[in-house]
Formats: C-alpha cells, structure tokens, sequence
C-alpha cells in the first residue's frame, strides 16, 4: 500500500503539475526581476492560492535570490517552505476532549462537499483508537445522506440515530445528544444540512440545533467542524463566511483534493481565517483521510519529493 505522502502527493498532482509547469516556464533561462516577480505571483494566483499569500510566497523568493537565476527546483522548495510557515499555526488534528461525555462534534458542509463520508471515516477513526462513537443522521431532507451514513455506522461498528424523512433536525440531534449521556458514549457526531440555496433556513436549523444541545450541554456543541471540497476553489472563501455567519466555525476539514488543481486554497484559507485545519482527503478510501501536515501538504503542493 502507498504511503500517505505519495497517496497525498498522488492526489495533489493536478495542482502541482499545473504550480511546476507555471513556475519552471517562467523561471528559465531568466533573472528574478521586478517583472518575473510580478509574472510568477500570477502564476500562484492562478493556483487558488490567493493575492496576498501569492505576494508572500513570491517574496519569500525575492528575499533569497532576486536578481539572480534560479534553478526550478530550488524556487519550487523555496515556496514551498514559505507556504508550510503559513500554514503550520493551522495544522492541528482534531482532538475529543475527555472532560466533555459525549464530546460533540456538529459538522457542516455544503451539499457534496464529502460530509457524510468524512463523519463515517472519523467515526472508524475514532473507533480505532479506543474511542466509542455514535453519529446522529441530521440531514434528515436527504435519505441518501441516511443511507450512506447507516452504512459508514455499520463499518464503524457505532450506533446510529435517525429520524423519519423530514423530522425536526434539532429535536433528532437532542434525543442523539440524550441517548450518547446515558450510554456513555466518548464522541456524537452530528450530521447537518447543507442547503445553501436556501440560506435563511438553514441558518435557523442550524442555530436551533446549537440552542436544543445546550439545554443538554451548555458547553455543546464542543466543535463546529465545516467541510469543504477542494474543487471549488476560491468558493471555499465564501463557505467559510457563510458558516461562520451560522454557527462558530472551529475547525476545517478538505475532501477532494485529488479531483482538482485548487490545491493552493488551504494556503489562502489558513493566511485568511486561521482556523484549524484538522485533516484533507485524497479519495474514497478510509485510509485517504488523514491529519493535516504543513510541512508534507506544501511540498505535495510544490511537487516535491518529501
């Protein structure tokens, strides 16, 4: 089985080969001057990750070598370096606090963002560790989002709780939360609608959902996990903005990253919200979900060998 920077490396190819191709076409045979600098922050902006990070990581560059050529390799390693600087103050594994029973975890994300995947890989996650876990199916307009988790549950081998098609989300998520005390569960995931289309509902669902839990927990949820999917590029901007209008964004999780070249956007997302960023995905499989590391994720992006 490939090791995880190769299955990273692997499903960031599209955005690296495309970061290789702009960099190393811009680089040869020509001196770093005020004009490739200006060429190669377009370059950078053209792989989603942003002006301002796109500024930093090209002056990260001036900084060591203007004036000077510079072999592709060495400015591919200088990126990618000033890249892992700004995303290391994000990098941090999502953790359950043992002092909260159940742990509560609330987790938003758009419709196809990965959401109901990402909750059943955690929950076997979780389970691997020792931990027991109960998923709570609040996305209860969407019966294929039931079914998929039930399956996720089953491969878990944690306890699930739905509702009728249509029912309350938030009394569905405070009879899950009800049931997690009394059995002792470590961790309650809670899946959530994703309906930005119609913004103002999902607003209300999701912060009568907050309200309902506090009756049980007045310290729930203890996590508001939002999941993003790399394809949409700088649209991520725009999710993180609206679920932070809805509920308290803690941490952030990136599915998708082998189906698009956007991978620079967890750049842009990490200079521009600071929040955590728990873990990416690179594919369907269990093992395709792992703990987010700065220094293997900017290297993966630069196309460089670990």
């Amino acid at each position: 089985m490939k090791g995880w920077f190769n299955r990273l490396k692997d499903g960031l190819s599209r955005s690296s080969t495309k970061l290789k191709s702009g960099v190393g076409g811009l680089l040869t045979k020509r001196k770093l001057d005020d004009e490739t600098l200006e060429a190669l922050e377009e370059v950078l902006i053209a792989s989603d990750l942003g002006v301002s990070c796109a500024a930093k990581l090209a002056q990260a560059l001036a900084n060591k070598r203007f004036g000077t050529e510079v072999p592709e390799l060495e400015a591919r390693a200088v990126l990618a370096e000033a890249a892992a600087e700004i995303l290391a103050p994000v990098a941090k594994p999502f953790t359950v606090d043992g002092a909260h029973k159940p742990h509560v975890a609330l987790v938003c994300g758009v419709n196809g963002s990965g959401k109901t995947t990402t909750i059943g890989k955690m929950a076997k996650q979780l389970g691997d560790d020792g931990l027991s876990v109960m998923i709570a199916a609040c996305d209860t307009f969407r019966a294929a989002a039931v079914e998929q988790l039930a399956k996720w549950a089953e491969r878990a081998g944690c306890p699930m709780v739905s509702g009728a098609p249509g029912a309350d989300a938030a009394g569905l998520a405070f009879e899950a939360l009800e049931k997690a005390k009394a059995e002792g569960v470590d961790v309650l995931m809670i899946d959530t609608a994703g309906r930005l289309h119609n913004k103002t509902g999902l607003m209300e669902e999701l912060q009568k959902m907050v309200r309902v839990l506090k009756k049980l927990d007045p310290a729930a949820p203890h996590d508001c996990l939002l999941v993003l999917e790399a394809t949409v590029g700088q649209n991520a901007h725009n999710q993180v903005e609206t679920f932070k209008e809805m509920v308290d964004v803690s941490g952030l999780i990136m599915t998708k990253l082998d189906g698009a070249a956007k991978g620079g956007v967890v750049v842009a997302l990490a200079e521009r919200f600071g929040l955590p960023m728990h873990a990416v995905g690179v594919g369907e499989a269990l093992e395709d979900l792992r703990p987010f590391d700065a220094h293997v994720f900017a290297r993966s992006l630069m196309g460089l060998e670990d």
